[in-house]
């Protein structure tokens, strides 16, 4: 009989993690809260016929993806129609000044030197440098650090010159602009891991690198499509789902989880992925007893990521002279990251971002009308924020910043409004404190100083997500279902995807440990 495997969480994590063990020939069974799949890369669905992603809208870096999809027989592009954008976005500067993002290195080149003459050629300079960095780094993203010995390796050591993990972000990309709005052009993707680039490890200019190496996506639909399609497939492949069926406890024998209890029933399984929320999902359904590393005072005590402010607008018309992708930088963005990270207060001109899908993709709302997404990164829940009181307010001042990016006399022509606070992502998406982005990834919360994928504290229990190793971002947290399914097949003696026997990726090949044995 084969073996048993639940999922809690049918965010992008979980799909692709079902996928892959279904084809390895486990029974699989994926319970999700929501009544969609895709967990914060589900789409928003309106009676009015307009569809927005409830979180991502760039599709960055899709060969991780690619690569899961044929493993289990499929192929992306066939599946989900991508275009790829140029200008991949267009950014606006506070302190003066706009930068249309190119692939097209020439383009991008003349964009740089038209802002900057002092940082011509400087582009293909950090390109060329990055691309070794992530050629050389990207193999220790897809294999699992469950202690520090894996960190002791000749191969990592050698790369420290090459990695620079002593620097910042904003410190690193000195090296190569002199301009700061050049280097905010090439930074602001700490955003996408909840950080300022001031704080940021300098690895991270991986980021940028990956979106003008490998292009930034629209999947027609938007990225929760990608979601659907991918439930879909995995229904094909034997999964069963179970949608509007939160896991309300968990069962144990000893340190070891048996069973997941939902309003419909119990559960047995031979083991368990959490794909929820880390740090509210543990708080919530592991004992604290149980968790000897990871107890609700060292969650507490960890540094979490920012949180969003998010408007949904079903706008009548479109916005044709807007781009599809519209990033407004702060004129003082180091003081506007103070506020979100350090004071943790509403700031008075706040970062954001728009995006107009509709001028690439009109399925998205009905004919004669678009929808616009607005998002401001803020606090995480604070006290110093009460946003039963601030919600209205910073409605007014995010709709006045839209005119920052050209969109003009946006309050008339909404037809359909969704706001969502950091209180409503802790509140209706289970996210602790609100942070959407998880656990912030400086050093002391990356690698194997991250939950691991094979959860440390609960024996047969694994995580994948955004909240274990690598981390957050669609294209990392696809590779950590890849580390997840590898490391629970060896566990179970089952074979992979690709046909060979489980086995730990850790070199060496030593035998796997238990979640409870595992440093």
């Amino acid at each position: 009989m084969a073996d048993t495997v639940n999922i809690i969480g049918a965010g992008p994590g979980g799909l692709a993690t079902a996928m892959l063990l279904a084809k390895a020939g486990v029974r699989v069974r994926l319970l999700e809260r929501l009544p969609v799949p895709g967990g914060r890369t589900s789409t928003i669905t309106t009676p009015e016929g307009f569809r927005f992603d409830l979180g991502p809208t760039f599709f960055l870096y899709p060969r991780v993806l690619e690569e899961i999809f044929s493993a289990c027989g499929y192929d992306l592009r066939d599946e989900v129609e991508m275009v790829r954008l140029d200008p991949q976005y267009r950014l606006v500067f506070g302190g003066g000044g706009e930068l249309l993002a190119t692939p097209d290195i020439p383009r991008m080149e003349a964009e740089v030197s038209r802002l900057s003459p002092a940082d011509a050629g400087s582009f293909t300079r950090f390109m060329t440098a990055t691309r070794e960095k992530f050629t050389r780094f990207a193999p220790f993203l897809e294999q699992p650090f469950e202690s520090w010995m894996d960190l002791a390796t000749p191969d990592l050591f050698k790369l420290m010159p090459l990695l620079k993990p002593w620097k910042s972000l904003d410190a690193e990309l000195g090296t190569f602009f002199s301009d700061e709005r050049i280097r905010l052009a090439f930074t602001f993707q700490s955003k996408y891991l909840g950080m300022s680039p001031f704080r940021c490890p300098s690895l991270f200019s991986i980021l940028s690198f990956l979106e003008y190496e490998h292009g930034v996506y629209h999947p027609v639909g938007g990225c929760g499509a990608v979601s659907t399609a991918m439930a879909r497939l995995a229904q094909d492949m034997g999964v069963e789902i179970r949608y509007e069926e939160p896991v309300e406890s968990l069962e144990f024998a000893g340190r070891r989880i048996t069973a997941v209890h939902t309003p419909q029933g119990r559960y047995a399984a031979d083991a368990t992925v959490v794909n929820a929320d880390f740090a509210r999902s543990m708080t919530r359904l592991v004992p604290d007893r149980l968790r000897r590393r990871w107890s609700d005072r060292k969650i507490s005590s960890r540094r979490f990521s920012c949180s969003t402010f998010m408007l949904y607008l079903g706008i009548d018309g479109c916005y044709d002279d807007v781009a599809h992708h519209n990033i407004y930088l702060s004129e003082n963005y180091r003081d506007n990251l103070a506020d979100i990270e350090h004071r943790h207060v509403l700031s008075r001109d706040p970062s954001m971002y728009v995006q107009n899908a509709c001028i690439t993709d009109p399925s998205l709302a009905p004919r004669g009308m678009s929808t616009l997404y607005l998002l401001i990164p803020v606090t995480h829940r604070h006290p110093n924020v009460d946003w039963r009181r601030e919600g209205a307010r910073y409605r007014e001042v995010a709709l006045d910043q839209m005119e920052r990016v050209g969109i003009r006399g946006v309050r008339e022509r909404i037809r359909y409004e969704k706001m969502l606070t950091p209180d409503d992502w802790q509140d209706d998406y289970e996210i602790y404190r609100g942070a959407t982005f998880n656990l912030s990834h400086d050093l002391g919360q990356m690698l194997h100083m991250r939950p691991h994928n094979r959860f440390e504290d609960v024996e047969r229990m694994y995580l994948v997500g955004g909240g274990t190793h690598p981390g957050s971002g669609l294209p990392v947290i696809y590779s950590s279902a890849r580390i997840t399914s590898d490391l629970l097949l060896s566990d179970l003696g089952a074979s992979t995807p690709g046909g060979q026997r489980g086995s730990d990726t850790r070199r060496g090949g030593e035998r796997p440990k238990t979640a409870a044995g595992a440093v």
